[in-house]
């Protein structure tokens, strides 16, 4: 179970994570969310945690950014992958190289099935990210996903799931999504955005000990 602590804005928070077992950490530059972040406030901070750890997936989130520009993002920033969050086009999806995976915020199972024909998966995960529904945003609302869907989607292709999860919610969640991982920001805040190191502790042991429960057959797909 890999869990993508999202939302990373000052370096004390990234290094709070991987200590806490965070396997990925996300980085928006999506200038109207609050957890923006400057990129060479984000080269400077993944700078520093290379020489602690390189082990680390490093995202970029975008919204209906430029080809050109997100490269030039993953190159100075020195991230691995991009998750495109906003309306992007298919072909800036294939116009990345195998190097961006598509954030889909379904409202129903046709939606769905439309969005991940339009959009084909990563062969290699994560092929998706599946955020809660929302007109006229593009995540990080801190509303919960709906997770019948994701399960429907992850015994097809292996996902992240978001949407409104916290330390309280996440093993129903992975219990009943199977996810490939996790993705949280708002739900291991404190104020302000920053985040919270008993939160993240508390959501990745909650995340990943549940993964390791073997599953009864169980799971309801149900939509």
């Amino acid at each position: 179970m890999k869990v993508k602590i999202c939302g990373i804005t000052n370096l004390d928070d990234a290094l709070k994570a991987i200590d806490c077992g965070a396997d990925m950490l996300g980085f928006n530059f999506y200038p109207q969310s609050r957890r923006y972040i400057f990129p060479q406030d984000c080269s400077k901070i993944v700078s520093t945690l290379q020489r602690y750890r390189s082990d680390i997936t490093l995202v970029g989130v975008f919204v209906n950014a430029s080809v050109k520009q997100i490269r030039r993002i993953l190159i100075s920033c020195n991230l691995d992958l991009a998750q495109l969050s906003g309306d992007e086009t298919p072909e800036t999806l294939q116009d990345l190289d195998g190097k961006a995976f598509k954030g889909l915020r379904p409202k129903d199972q046709d939606t769905l099935i439309q969005l991940i024909d339009k959009y084909p998966g990563r062969p290699v995960p994560p092929a998706y990210l599946i955020d809660a529904y929302h007109p006229g945003l593009y995540g990080g609302t801190g509303e919960t996903a709906k997770w019948s869907l994701a399960a429907w989607l992850s015994t097809h292709t292996p996902l992240l799931l978001a949407g409104g999860l916290t330390s309280d919610n996440v093993g129903r969640a992975v219990h009943q999504v199977q996810p490939w991982g996790v993705d949280v920001a708002s739900g291991v805040e404190g104020s302000s955005g920053r985040k919270d190191e008993q939160k993240m502790r508390a959501f990745i042991t909650a995340a990943k000990s549940t993964a390791d429960v073997p599953m009864r057959n169980e799971r309801s797909v149900d939509l």
